[in-house]
């Protein structure tokens, strides 16, 4: 009855072991190839731009779906969790982490920020750059798009003009906002980094992209903005 009770029929079934050959294919692996055009699941990526950001290596234009209040709502959201830190609420690059000593923050009001493509940003997101790490873990796709709308009402708000908004809305001036609040004068002003401040990109040079299969490639339209729009 103690013995019965040992069997191991499962343990000794005829099984591939991962990495050892195998007298059975002909060719003696074990592990067998791939069927061609094999997709693994959730790897498709057929809508190249969704999951890059680039149209043929080059940062691409448009938003890869329609952008709804919804979409600004989770971009807000994301934003407010991932981008804060380093780049701040309103995207002026005063994250308390750089205020606190980590490397400058790209401010996205800059005039060459505001001249990027969206691909630019979406790149940026998922891949890194300079100080920045990636986000491609933390942020699912679909997010980081959303991040890239939000990104552009970011730019938009700090200069719009009551053409920009819905009727019977209201356009009114950071100042305008500060001083009601009771904030200090200072409070709307620029911000500006120390003299001895190391940019990742100086407003007057092309955007580099980061490495994309161990090669620097640059932006489709490098971009020459001097002079950054004031808010």
């Amino acid at each position: 009855m103690f013995l019965a009770g040992c069997r191991q029929d499962m343990h000794d079934q005829p099984k591939f072991y991962p990495q050892r050959g195998s007298s059975f294919y002909a060719d003696g692996r074990s592990v067998r190839p791939q069927v061609e055009n094999t997709v693994g699941r959730s790897q498709l990526h057929e809508d190249s731009y969704f999951y890059t950001g680039l149209i043929d290596g080059k940062e691409g234009t448009a938003m890869p779906f329609p952008v709804t209040i919804l979409v600004l709502a989770k971009g807000q959201e994301r934003y407010n969790v991932y981008c804060t830190p380093c780049h701040s609420r309103v995207g002026n690059g005063a994250g308390m982490i750089v205020q606190r000593g980590y490397a400058p923050a790209g401010n996205l009001h800059s005039a060459r920020l505001e001249a990027a493509p969206l691909g630019h940003f979406f790149t940026v997101v998922s891949n890194g750059y300079g100080a920045m790490p990636d986000y491609s873990s933390q942020i699912s796709t679909a997010d980081r798009w959303a991040i890239v709308a939000y990104i552009k009402a970011l730019q938009l708000s700090q200069k719009a003009t009551q053409a920009d908004v819905a009727a019977g809305s209201h356009v009114e001036a950071l100042p305008s906002i500060a001083e009601r609040e009771g904030l200090p004068a200072t409070f709307a002003d620029e911000w500006t980094l120390p003299a001895t401040a190391v940019h990742g990109t100086p407003d007057e040079q092309p955007f580099v992209l980061p490495v994309q299969g161990g090669a620097m490639m640059k932006s489709a339209t490098p971009v020459t903005m001097t002079a950054p729009v004031a808010k």
